[in-house]
């Protein structure tokens, strides 16, 4: 008996509530591997906000805590270092560069970091892509700033504009430093990092807008913009800086002389390494994504299920005249299996295709927003894992109306009814 064109003629019939089936199957796949596809670009994009960076170099606190700080801008240092203790680092003989970085400030809720011209150059994310501008250049003057692509959006600047920073993060008007603006020299690219949100400013700025400071308030004697460019602006302390080393190989050896350092005490860590630990302390959240994705897809599968079981009655005469014209009972469970195959399969198709559509509609969005480009790959072989499985389970769920129709007499399918 020739099942597949039995089974294509009475889908048609049927084309409808199978069309609308196969819809809620593809909506429940495109969600399942769409939220896969976006865990794992947030992971590698969230592993990726640094890299080529082998150190980090901060005092001595916790892993975490250092990594937070000095990449995401979340957080305070406990203590800072040095600067003999940065310099001394900095000219190690295995050491390639070396970039202070000092924190504690902040502009309109906008954290800002002190730093020098060698964090333009090696500062790099995403592998191995540099930090650009959008427009302008690097800051050559201590009151000049470089602002990421989210605070200037967001605040609306422009080049040339003036800003001031306030002391800390607070947001109270005497925490200011307005008595030394710092103007808008350049503007990045989007990153899609926490560069993105950070304003950046000459160690200089840092030190020429705390000189008249003690202990976290203005000193009665004030000193203007001017008369601070004429004084020492060299710092004194930072809050971090960043190393890479000629060879990567002797990451290990120069990290556990940094942590043996007898000046003061100071901790190096190992920044792919310290972000795979921090994501992994966000892995339920990957859970939770991945748990609601799978009972959406349950949903569309008992979906399907509910459309072929509330069908039986309407096609319990088809069936019995099947039977009559010497149809095994054998091919009515067939029937059932082969409509299902077929409804999964185009589920399962048509999701795939609309996931990719929705990845290639909503990309340049996301970079626009956030500066993170979703990579459009072909599905990797758990995605094509998972999809087998659907396939299975849709095809051991079409036996229970496939056994049901098989149990289904004769006699019972041609009686009438009243």
């Amino acid at each position: 008996m020739r099942l597949l064109p039995l089974t294509l003629k009475s889908a048609w019939n049927r084309r409808l509530s199978l069309s609308l089936t196969i819809l809620s199957i593809a909506i429940s796949v495109m969600l399942l591997l769409g939220v896969d596809q976006v865990r794992k670009e947030a992971k590698r994009n969230f592993i990726n906000t640094i890299s080529q960076t082998d150190l980090i170099v901060g005092a001595r606190s916790g892993p975490l805590n250092l990594l937070l700080y000095s990449v995401f801008r979340i957080g305070n240092a406990t203590n800072n270092l040095s600067w003999q203790s940065f310099e001394e680092i900095s000219t190690h003989p295995k050491v390639k560069w070396a970039i202070p970085l000092s924190l504690g400030d902040s502009h309109r809720g906008f954290r800002v970091l002190g730093t020098n011209q060698d964090y333009f150059k090696h500062y790099k994310f995403g592998g191995k892509r540099h930090i650009e501008l959008a427009e302008g250049k690097v800051f050559d003057h201590v009151y000049e700033a470089v602002l990421g692509a989210t605070v200037a959006n967001q605040l609306n600047y422009k080049l040339g504009d003036n800003i001031v920073l306030s002391h800390g993060l607070s947001s109270a008007r005497f925490a200011d430093h307005d008595d030394k603006p710092f103007r808008v020299i350049g503007i990045l690219k989007k990153t899609g990092t926490p560069v993105d949100r950070t304003v950046h400013v000459p160690l200089e700025g840092i030190s020429a807008i705390h000189i008249d400071w003690q202990s976290g308030s203005r000193s009665p004697l004030r000193l203007n913009a001017e008369q601070t460019l004429n004084m020492n602006l060299k710092p004194k302390e930072i809050t971090a800086f960043m190393l890479g080393l000629k060879k990567r190989i002797q990451t290990f050896r120069v990290q556990r002389e940094i942590n043996n350092y007898d000046q003061e005490p100071l901790l190096a860590i190992l920044p792919g390494a310290t972000l795979s630990t921090l994501w992994g302390l966000l892995s339920n959240f990957e859970t939770i994504l991945l748990v609601i994705s799978a009972f959406v897809l349950v949903a569309g599968l008992i979906g399907m299920l509910t459309t072929i079981i509330s069908s039986l009655n309407e096609r319990r005469r088809e069936m019995a005249i099947l039977r009559a014209i010497g149809a095994h009972p054998y091919h009515i469970l067939l029937l059932f299996l082969l409509e299902t195959l077929i409804i999964a399969s185009l589920g399962i198709l048509m999701g795939v295709i609309l996931l990719y559509s929705m990845l290639i509609a909503v990309n340049p969005l996301i970079v626009d927003w956030i500066g993170i480009s979703l990579q459009i790959t072909f599905l990797d072989w758990q995605q094509l894992t998972l999809l087998a499985v659907i396939l299975v389970v849709a095809i051991l769920i079409s036996l229970i109306p496939g056994i049901i129709a098989y149990r289904h007499s004769l006699q019972d399918g041609l009686m009438l009814r009243l």
